[in-house]
């Protein structure tokens, strides 16, 4: 969070607080764009493309109760922020270890004041942008900014289907008014944005949730399963009663989820298996699918340690030693962290595919033929399907 002395500074000079991300008119640059060929060809080999969550501040300006990036929990001498030499050199090496997909997160990722060159540099190297944020900091001004960067989607944090409970539990007076207009400006510049949502006590009916989706304009939401603890440096997790649940009642959610899923009118990005499978993950029962984090999905934070996931309490290397040779594949199910549990059952099929070719080159064509014939790439297509609106949206 920016302190008084520096948000005064900027209301007199006529800015508001992220306007300074978007300092000079740059030319637009456009989307990347990947033709079916080019998408078989990374798929046979490697797998297609990866997927990296870049948290470059740990600084917010928000202070949610089911979080510990809060303003009033991190104090200033421990704000971290990357340089943008440091973000360039992340999205080099992101091209180099077929990493298709950058998100930039926080603490608030619009709080730092280079996440616009951050995002042009990316979208110029063919890799898609995308952002995670609160949407306080929104304006016309670094709206349009990102947008002629090449800013692929927009994941904004949605808690509740009441503004003022949503804005009570951020402490930030007016969000929603702004996460509206933004949605309206990022429609008409043609980039997607998703509402996601943490399952928490703030959620009272999830069949309110739809509507008032829509009325921020929003056309689809995903929802994060709750976190109570983790390994890593990442801080978006609390003990708070909010997201506290016994095995049974957050069992109960992921059913209320389901059933709105199976209500229609509202695109809804966690797959069906995926709810299903962290359901048999807190019973104890045996989970299908295992997490490909580690090996298609990554965690980075502000100090550029490289981390499978944000469960884990090991780095696996910093930035600059990632390599094909750190890859970790060993069906972990230890967590159940959406933002990576979610996309390992709809990448499953493709991984099939991969280890099916790279076993043919070999010459084994049994096992390649056990790659194809595992019943789980038929639920990974589904989910794929059930999931493509907004997958085309990306």
């Amino acid at each position: 969070m920016r302190d008084a002395t520096t948000l005064s500074g900027l209301a007199k000079a006529g800015v508001e607080p992220g306007d300074e991300i978007c300092s000079k008119p740059l030319s637009q640059v456009p989307k990347p764009r990947k033709s079916v060929f080019k998408l078989i060809s990374e798929v046979l080999a490697h797998g297609g493309p990866g997927y990296l969550q870049f948290a470059i501040t740990n600084r917010c300006n928000a202070d949610c109760g089911f979080c510990n990036f809060a303003r009033s929990k991190l104090d200033r001498p421990a704000w971290r922020s990357v340089t943008l030499e440091q973000a360039r050199d992340v999205v080099d090496i992101c091209r180099r270890n077929h990493i298709g997909y950058l998100l930039f997160v926080g603490g608030e990722p619009m709080l730092h004041r280079d996440l616009v060159q951050m995002t042009r540099y990316a979208a110029e190297r063919g890799i898609r942008p995308m952002l995670c944020t609160n949407g306080a900091l929104f304006t016309d001004r670094n709206i349009h900014a990102l947008a002629n960067a090449g800013l692929s989607s927009v994941i904004i944090s949605i808690d509740t289907h009441d503004a003022v409970r949503h804005e009570q539990n951020r402490g930030l007076p007016a969000v929603c008014e702004k996460i509206k207009r933004a949605n309206a400006a990022f429609s008409k510049l043609g980039v997607n944005t998703t509402a996601s949502v943490t399952i928490s006590r703030l959620i009272d009916d999830y069949g309110r949730l739809p509507a008032f989706l829509r009325e921020l304009g929003f056309e689809s939401c995903t929802f994060s399963y709750p976190l109570t603890a983790l390994g890593s440096s990442y801080l978006s997790y609390s003990h708070s009663p909010l997201v506290s649940f016994a095995p049974e009642e957050l069992i109960a959610e992921f059913e209320k989820i389901k059933q709105l899923k199976r209500q229609g009118g509202f695109v809804i990005v966690n797959p069906t298996e995926s709810l299903t499978e962290m359901q048999r993950h807190l019973r104890g029962e045996p989970e299908r699918f295992g997490c490909l984090a580690g090996f298609k999905y990554f965690y980075l934070d502000w100090d550029l340690n490289l981390y499978r996931c944000h469960f884990w309490d090991k780095p696996m290397c910093t930035i600059y030693e990632f390599d094909h040779t750190r890859l970790i594949r060993d069906n972990c199910t230890r967590c159940m962290i959406d933002c990576y549990r979610d996309p390992s059952v709809l990448h499953f099929c493709a991984i099939s595919v991969h280890d099916a070719w790279q076993a043919l080159k070999r010459g084994r064509v049994g096992e390649a033929a056990r790659r194809l014939l595992d019943r789980r790439n038929l639920t990974s297509i589904k989910a794929v399907l059930e999931t493509r609106p907004w997958i085309t949206g990306l």
